[in-house]
Order: C-alpha cells, then structure tokens, then sequence
C-alpha cells in the first residue's frame, strides 16, 4: 500500500478523528482539542502517518474557516451587526490596537528592530475564529455577553487583516524569501495604483452587497424549481467558492467576503437550505483544519529550545488575557462572562500562519524568527481548549460574583426561609415566582453569575455560588429548611447534589427536577422519590388541548391525561430498576399495553352525562342558542 496515495491518506485522516474526537468529548475537553490531539499523533513527530505536506494541506483547510463565516453571515441580520457596532469597532479596535502596541513593544524590548516588532504586534494581535467560534459553539455560550463579545472581535480581527496585508510590505527590513521554483503570484490589484486598487476593492464589496441582493436571490429561486438537491448544494458552493477568488484576486480576505454574502442573504427565503446544505462540508473542513494544525507542530524545534517556546507562549497568552480582561471591565461584562471572553480570545489565530508566510515572503521577519512564532501560535491554539475548560471547572466558580449570604446572618436565612431552591432559569423560576406568589419565603442558590445579577435586577434576592458545596448549603440553612427544590440544569450536578444533601442533611427533603425518564431512572436510584420531569406536564396539556380540538369531551381528556400521568408514574418506579436493554424493552411494552388498556377501559365505564360542565365554550354557546335545560341555568 502507498502511504502517499490519496485514500490512504484520507484514510488516515478520517481514523484519527473518529477515534480522537469521540474520546475528548468523553473526557470534557471538546471536539476541537480532539482533532488537535489527532493531527499531533499522525504527525511527522509522532506516529509520522503524515509528513510536512500537513502544512500545505493547512491552506487547503483554511477553506473550513471561510464556511463557517458564511454561516455565520447567514444567521446574522444587518440590523443585528448595526446593533453590534460599538463592540465591534470599540472592543474590537481597542484589542487589536492595545494588544498589537504591548506585543511590539516587548519584541522591541527583547532586540527585534521597530519595524519587526510592529509586524509581530499586529500578527499576534488577532485570534482563532475557527477555535473560538466553534468552541463557544459547543458550549452554548454564543448568545451570552462573552459570546457575542467574542464574535465582535473576532469579526474586527478579520476585518483587520486587510490594512495589515497592505502594511507588512512597507516595514520590511529583510531581503525576501524566494521559493524556487514557485510561480510568483499575481492579482487583478497587483499591477494597479494605490487609487485604482482602493476602487477595486470597494467595487467588489460592494458587487457582493448588489449580486446578493439582487442577482444571487433569482439563481436560487431557478435552482429550487428544478428541484435537484444535489444542484441547490453545487449552487452554494460556487457561490462561496467564487466569492473566495474574488476576494484573493483584489487582496482581501475570502473569509470576510463570504461572511458579507451571508450577511446579504440572512434574509433570504433560502437561508435554511442553504444553512443545512453547507455545514457538512463547513465541519470537514474546519476538522481537517485542526487536524492540519496539530500535525504541523514542530515538535524538533520546541525540544531544541523547550523553555524559549513556553516562555514566549505563557508571555504572549498572559499579555492578551490582561488587555482582554481590561477591556471587558471597561465595556461592562460581568466577571463570570469576562472571564470566558479573556480566556477563550487570549491565543493567535489561523491567519498569523498567512501572515507569517507573507511576511516571510517580504522580508519583514526573518525566517527562524517565522519558525519560532509558527510553533508558539500552534501550541496557544492547542491550549486554548485545555484553558477554557479550567476556566469553567477552576475559576469561575471561584472568581464570579461575589456577594454571597455574607449580606444576612445563616441564622436568620433559616428562621425565615423554610423553602431553598437551586438554580433560578427557567424552570427553577417559574416555581419561584409561584411560591412567592403565595408569601412563600426562599433562599435562591444560582451559579450562573450574569444570572444573578439580572435576577438582583429583577427584585429577587439570590446568592451566587455552586449548590452542590456542603458549605454554601450549610450557609443557606439547610440543615434547618423544610425542603430543598433541585432545579439546577446540569443533571450530573443534581445527582452531585443529591448525593450530598443525603450525607450531610439527611432530613432534608428533596424535590428534584428530571429532563427525562433516563434522568429520572437516575435520580430514582439515588434514592430520590419526589422526582418531576418538565416535560411530563407540557406534553399532557398539549394532549388535552389536542383532544378537544379532535371533539372529545374536556372532561375526559383532563381525565384520560391524569390517569395516564399516575400510570405513567408508577410505571416509572418499576421500569427504574432494570438496567437490561432487552429486560426493559419487554416489560417497557407490557406496560404501555397496560396502561392503553386501562384507560380504554376508563373511557367505556365513564359517565359522560356530568361532565357538560367542562366545556366552558360549549355551555357559552349552548346558552347563547337557548339550549340549557331552565334548571340548568341557575
């Protein structure tokens, strides 16, 4: 077998995935820093499947990123990015600036020439779109304040790339690095003055703003009538492919051209298709990318010089997390979100490999400087999920909001708060509100910082930190209160939780929320007899309402559902117990049988003379037409 040909290549690539990928979302650390791992592994330093084409093929993968930013445009509207104006120009622009400054003037001061360090400051300057996007992505953060704070910079970054493409040239110091053999490349822009190449690069944004609107809208629309899928698909993919070399022909970002097409289209009746039709190949590609960039580390380099690289990438990462940080503070994010935001931003991006190359290429840094830099961006994009996470399971417990129950003496919570309820979203709240309602009084236990503060805006008094700690529970007076209700929303954090109350308030009781049956299962075998799954209710009352909609009689709908609801639970204890798949099949069926049967059998024994009373449009309607019985109206 070749090593070199494509399929085994392809081969390779797709193993290493299948198997890296699964294993680090297993263990919590995301599908991103799973491809990493894999390219790492088949890489030429270690398992050596892949030798230094890894490199080239990074370029090709580069093309994942252009994806993503095309979806992203597509579900983004343009009033959406007016709103987002002053983080994108006002955070955006102060963290390339400020950082670009702080990373030249410390290459400056470690004896690179002014010229190097600015070119160095500005490269380093910009983060990971691909890590940051799709790891946030992973966790549900995108619409939080770190995430949309993110997106901002992010998107100033790629804006950003152009002025710096158009400043390298001018601050080269070096003679240029010429490949043999490479053909030198040329663009519409490259033979043009620097007035000509300014109406270039407007006239393209500007066809894209117009052909989006006005010409692309059409195509799709003859497309969709032909009705071949397959077609719609090859559609969206010359349209993002042929935006990508206009955008490399007049010099600018293709990233930024297909993100302004999405933008253009967000509004089209075709948005969804296009959505669904480009996300395939957008996460291929992005995976490669990763693959591609774990597999390009040289690991030769680092072991010659180990303390040099690690040096330069906990400087590099401590420098932007600090100007990040400040500038959370300065635009208001919470510490919770703040944190997220310095965190997830503080490593260099996929493009500072293009700049770098570039830069090579135009004598602005020269080439072991290149080398070095390479290597430390790699490895603070490999790191970038490991340092989230530790966000998340270390910090941010630790450093979010900080008023806790300090505000009232533990004894006086107790005395006047008989009720603790854990986790206040949307359906912790819901009790809440209810109980409170009726004069019920409560201790309200949140993790989410942002959470609490919006809540303390709201007029509720709730107290941040994790529920699941012995020490916050004794605090909020738990061994005191009547009950506990555990409505946090990760349900390992309630099994935590459980498990907690039970060995240091045993006389606490619990009621406790379930997503599902398999969750209930859980909690049941925890010891847990007050269990509630909140989907149990809704999807009851959606039946209810489906049956009288059918003309079935409100009372024997609302019947029928309680019945089912309290087979439905008992049934739930049998089945809690069996942990056999083919066990729990059969006897799960014998028990749908059961209670189908049973509920036939309420329906014929049921006397449906009393239950007029029910239907409130019915009677309405009976006494508007005169059709009450004379004793009946009274």
């Amino acid at each position: 077998m070749n090593p070199h040909s494509f399929l085994f290549q392809a081969m390779i690539y797709l193993a290493a995935a299948v198997i890296m990928v699964p294993l680090a979302k297993k263990t919590g650390l995301g599908s991103v820093l799973g491809y990493l791992l894999a390219g790492v592994l088949i890489g030429p330093f270690v398992l050596g499947f892949i030798g230094h084409e890894g490199e080239d093929l990074l370029h090709f993968a580069e093309f994942g990123v252009v994806m993503m930013l095309f979806i992203i445009g597509l579900e983004l509207e343009p009033e959406l990015l007016w709103k987002l104006r002053k983080p994108i120009i006002g955070l955006g622009g102060l963290q390339v600036l400020i950082s670009s400054l702080l990373l030249a003037g410390t290459g400056w001061f470690f004896g690179m020439n002014w010229q190097s360090a600015i070119a160095l400051g500005m490269i380093l300057s910009l983060s990971s779109t691909a890590i940051i996007l799709q790891t946030l992505t992973e966790k549900g953060l995108m619409k939080s304040a770190a995430g949309q704070s993110a997106f901002s910079v992010l998107l100033f970054q790629d804006i950003a790339v152009i002025p710096m493409l158009a400043i390298l040239p001018l601050l080269a110091t070096y003679a240029p690095v010429v490949s043999t053999g490479e053909a030198p490349v040329s663009t519409w822009v490259s033979v043009l003055p620097g007035w000509g190449h300014t109406l270039v690069t407007l006239g393209s944004v500007v066809s894209i703003i117009v052909g989006g609107r006005y010409i692309v809208k059409p195509i799709f629309r003859m497309v969709a009538a032909t009705r071949l899928r397959e077609v719609f698909t090859a559609t969206a993919l010359l349209l993002i492919v042929g935006i990508a070399v206009l955008m490399t022909q007049v010099g600018l970002s293709p990233a930024l051209g297909t993100f302004l097409a999405g933008v253009v289209l967000a509004n089209s009746e075709y948005r969804h298709e296009l959505e669904s039709d480009i996300e395939p190949f957008k996460g291929l590609l992005l995976g490669l990318f990763f693959l591609a960039v774990g597999a390009s580390i040289n690991f030769t380099l680092i072991l010659q010089h180990p303390a040099m690289i690690i040096g330069l990438v906990v400087m590099l990462m401590i420098i932007k997390g600090l100007v990040l940080f400040l500038l959370g503070k300065i635009f208001k994010l919470a510490i919770g979100q703040n944190m997220i935001f310095a965190f997830a931003l503080s490593q260099v991006g996929e493009f500072a490999f293009v700049l770098f190359s570039f830069a090579s290429k135009e004598g602005v840094l020269p080439q072991d400087t290149v080398d070095t830099m390479v290597a430390v961006v790699a490895i603070s994009m490999v790191l970038t999920p490991l340092l989230i996470m530790l966000n998340e399971k270390i910090f941010l417990p630790k450093l979010g909001t900080k008023e806790t129950a300090e505000e009232k003496e533990p004894d006086a919570i107790d005395e006047s708060n008989p009720v603790i309820i854990a986790g206040f979203g949307h359906f912790g709240s819901t009790i809440g509100r209810f109980l409170r309602a009726h004069d019920v009084h409560m201790t309200i236990l949140e993790l989410d910082s942002d959470r609490v503060e919006l809540l303390r805006k709201m007029g509720f008094k709730v107290y941040y930190g994790d529920p699941s700690r012995y020490d916050l529970l004794h605090a909020a007076g738990a061994g005191k209160a009547k009950l506990i209700i555990i409505a946090i929303d990760d349900p390992g954090k309630r099994l935590e939780m459980i498990e907690t109350i039970k060995k240091h308030f045993p006389d606490l009781r619990m009621l406790v929320r379930s997503s599902n049956r398999i969750d209930a299962y859980d909690q049941m075998n925890a010891g847990m007899l007050h269990v509630y799954r909140e989907s149990l209710d809704t999807a009851l009352r959606l039946g209810v309402d489906a049956m009288k909609f059918l003309g079935y009689r409100a009372y024997s709908a609302h019947r029928s559902a309680r019945t089912f609801f309290k087979l439905d639970e008992y049934n739930l204890k049998k089945l809690a117990s069996i942990r056999e798949e083919e066990q729990y099949i059969n006897a799960a069926r014998e028990l749908i049988e059961e209670l189908e049967d049973t509920i036939k059998a309420d329906r014929q024994n049921m006397n449906f003379s009393d239950d007029a009373g029910w239907d409130e449009e019915g009677l309405i309607k009976d006494a508007t037409q005169g059709n009450l019985h004379p004793a009946k109206k009274t």
